[in-house]
C-alpha cells in the first residue's frame, strides 16, 4: 500500500495541485491529510472540492476548528493583520457555505488506520495527547515521548508545525509532513496574500507499507510563481 501524506494546505490549491500532479505519476492507494485544510488561503471550496474528489482522508486542524465554529462577526480584531484575518474568514465561510462547514467541524481529530505488517498509523493534526498541539523537529527525545501518550500507534502522521521531519521515540515512528499551503522554507510577498507571504515551496511525504514494515520518503515540491 503506497500512501500520500500531506497536511496544513490552509487553502492554496495551486500547492495542492503541484503536489497532486507530482504524486500521479505514481500509483498510489490513499491520501491522508493531517489538518489545516481550507482557511486561510485563496481558494478554500476548490481545495475541499478536490481533496473530497480524490477521497482523502482527513483529520480536523486548528484552523479548520476556528473556521467551522467561530462567528466572525463577534471577533474583536486588534490591528490591520487580525482585522484581514477576521474579513478572510467571513469570506471563506460564505464560499463554503453551512453544509460543508458543517463536515469541517464534524471531522476527527485521530483516525487509525491498519497497516499491512499488523501494526498501526495515527493521523492527527498536532500530537496524539493534544491535536491542538505540535510535534516539532526542535522538541528532545523526552518532550515528543510525553506527546505520544499512553497508545499513539506505531506510527504518527502529523503536520501543524510545517517543517518536515521523521524520528523514531519509544518505537513510534513520528513523521510529520510539514506543510503544503505554508511551508517556511522560501516565502515571498503576494497581493493575493495580503494577510501573510506566499510559499514558493510544498512538502509532501511517501509512505509505503509491506508485511516487512514501512519506508518512507519525505519529499519538496517547487511551486511557480
Amino acid at each position: 500500500m503506497l500512501v500520500l501524506c500531506v497536511s496544513d494546505i490552509h487553502g492554496n490549491l495551486d500547492a495542492l495541485r503541484a503536489v497532486l500532479a507530482t504524486a500521479e505519476k505514481r500509483l498510489f492507494h490513499k491520501l491522508l491529510v493531517a489538518g489545516d485544510i481550507v482557511f486561510p488561503g485563496p481558494a478554500p471550496l476548490e481545495t475541499w472540492r478536490r481533496l473530497t474528489l480524490a477521497g482523502a482522508v482527513m483529520v480536523q486542524g486548528v484552523s479548520d476548528k476556528a473556521l467551522a465554529t467561530l462567528d466572525p462577526n463577534v471577533l474583536l480584531p486588534h490591528g490591520d493583520r487580525e482585522r484581514a484575518v477576521v474579513e478572510r474568514m467571513k469570506t471563506a465561510r460564505a464560499e463554503l457555505g453551512d453544509l460543508i462547514l458543517e463536515r469541517i467541524k464534524l471531522l476527527p481529530t485521530h483516525v487509525r488506520i491498519p497497516l499491512e505488517d499488523g501494526g498501526e498509523l495515527l493521523l492527527v493534526h498536532g500530537s496524539p495527547v493534544d491535536p491542538a498541539e505540535a510535534l516539532t523537529f526542535d522538541m528532545s527525545d523526552e518532550e515528543l515521548s510525553a506527546m505520544l501518550g499512553d497508545d499513539p500507534a506505531d506510527v504518527v502522521v502529523c503536520g501543524m508545525s510545517h517543517t518536515p521531519f521523521h524520528r523514531t521515540i519509544d518505537n513510534v515512528q513520528i513523521i510529520n509532513v510539514g506543510s503544503i499551503g505554508e511551508a517556511p522554507d522560501g516565502l515571498e510577498t503576494a497581493p493575493s496574500y495580503p494577510w501573510r507571504e506566499r510559499p514558493t515551496v510544498a512538502h509532501a511525504t511517501w509512505i509505503e507499507s509491506t508485511p516487512h514494515g514501512i519506508t518512507v520518503e519525505q519529499i519538496t515540491c517547487p511551486l511557480s510563481s
